[in-house]
């Protein structure tokens, strides 16, 4: 049987710190999911780098999650906008006119399918969620 860890020695070798990107997340995903198939069999200090693991993926989730499916199309547009932390502004390449840009976002105009598809690669989405 393997030595057990300290939790000093699973922090050097896992490195945790705030993820960016999508390669950080899958590695950090894998790594919680290693500790999670442990089960009871985890040390006290796997447990405690677990849970650091579970804030830094949670963390990441919260701001670049997909908002809920019971959205209309400008209520999406608004979550995603203020969970990118992107302005109405970055908006105007997809929408041509700050008018239509602020109707967009209130409901007032909708989203056709070329806006649709500029927005869904803009906050990296499925375009559909901007058709209603």
């Amino acid at each position: 049987m393997p030595a057990a860890h300290t939790y000093e020695e699973l922090l050097l070798a896992a490195l945790p710190e705030a993820i960016e990107s999508e390669e950080q997340y899958g590695s950090a995903v894998a790594r919680l999911s290693e500790f999670i198939r442990k089960g009871r069999r985890r040390t006290a200090d796997e447990n405690r780098l677990m849970k650091l693991l579970a804030v830094l993926v949670r963390d990441y989730d919260e701001r670049h999650a997909l908002p809920p499916a019971s959205m209309t199309a400008s209520e999406a547009l608004r979550y995603l906008l203020e969970q990118s932390g992107r302005t109405a502004a970055d908006l105007l390449s997809v929408f041509g006119q700050r008018s239509h840009v602020n109707e967009a976002l209130n409901g007032r105009r909708k989203i056709g399918a070329e806006q649709a598809r500029k927005l869904g690669k803009l906050f990296r989405v499925d375009p559909g969620i901007f058709i209603s």
